[in-house]
């Protein structure tokens, strides 16, 4: 079994990933977080959610869902540090290469992963005391009818909690800021404000929210870590895709980008 917490306390790397706000994140391997990247720091983000979910919530046993886990580092991660039974569920990356990582983590007794498409979820009505989706919530979720339709999984006061890529406030129009043109995707356009997740959630009525708010500096840490795997990954894809998401942050400098918190719970 691979060691996920193994860091050199004098590593330069390690030092430069480690932030103080974020202890749980900082000691796991940072060479294990590069290299099962698929975007943002996927811990940083989960750390920075779990304390609006609330440790009733993350309580030792609970069922959990992680709905797009990607390379199921958050799995993990939610396993180790609240004891939790997750449910590791991602489209794009196979169980069986998951299941690998998951063993090598020393959670195999408490992570299952799954292949599944998040709007053809293969689970029973009240199969979950909590869903978490960290960087993969936008894709599926900006939809009107797909909060009543995932919540049906949660027990009645169970909570669901995510975070995505977000605006700091809602861009109109049909043209991105004129700094953020050079880099613009059409999917960017699932990027929107707290205040619309707030809205957006608030009036499916599938939940009260709880909370709906902007990452203090969370462009700079996003900065950071975009830097760092330009630098770092052993895949060329994955450096490529680095090195063009920090020079679209390194652009915006926060006026327009940065990382949305939402948790609402079951009515």
């Amino acid at each position: 079994m691979s060691d996920v917490t193994s860091n050199t306390p004098h590593d330069d790397l390690t030092s430069r990933l480690s932030l103080p706000h974020y202890p749980r994140s900082g000691a796991y391997d940072a060479r294990w977080t590069i290299e099962n990247q698929m975007g943002p720091h996927a811990l940083w983000l989960l750390e920075w959610l779990a304390p609006a979910l609330g440790l009733d919530t993350l309580r030792p046993g609970a069922r959990v869902l992680d709905l797009g886990c990607g390379r199921a580092m958050t799995s993990v991660f939610l396993a180790r540090e609240y004891d939790v039974q997750v449910t590791a569920a991602d489209l794009w990356i196979k169980p069986d290469e998951n299941a690998r990582r998951i063993a090598e983590a020393g959670v195999a007794d408490r992570v299952l992963p799954v292949l599944a498409e998040a709007h053809d979820l293969p689970f029973g009505e009240e199969t979950f005391d909590a869903i978490v989706s960290i960087d993969a919530y936008h894709y599926f979720g900006t939809d009107d009818l797909y909060l009543p339709t995932l919540t049906r999984l949660l027990e009645p006061g169970g909570r669901i909690g995510v975070v995505v890529p977000a605006t700091r406030e809602e861009l109109g129009g049909t043209e991105p800021p004129e700094h953020l043109k050079p880099f613009w995707e059409p999917a960017f356009w699932s990027f929107h404000s707290p205040d619309w997740w707030r809205r957006h959630w608030s009036r499916s009525g599938a939940v009260e929210v709880e909370a709906a708010d902007w990452q203090p500096d969370g462009w700079r840490e996003w900065l950071l870590w975009s830097e760092v795997c330009a630098e770092e990954s052993s895949s060329d894809f994955m450096a490529d895709m680095a090195r063009a998401s920090a020079e679209m942050v390194r652009a915006d400098r926060g006026r327009a980008l940065g990382f949305a918190r939402v948790v609402g719970r079951r009515v």
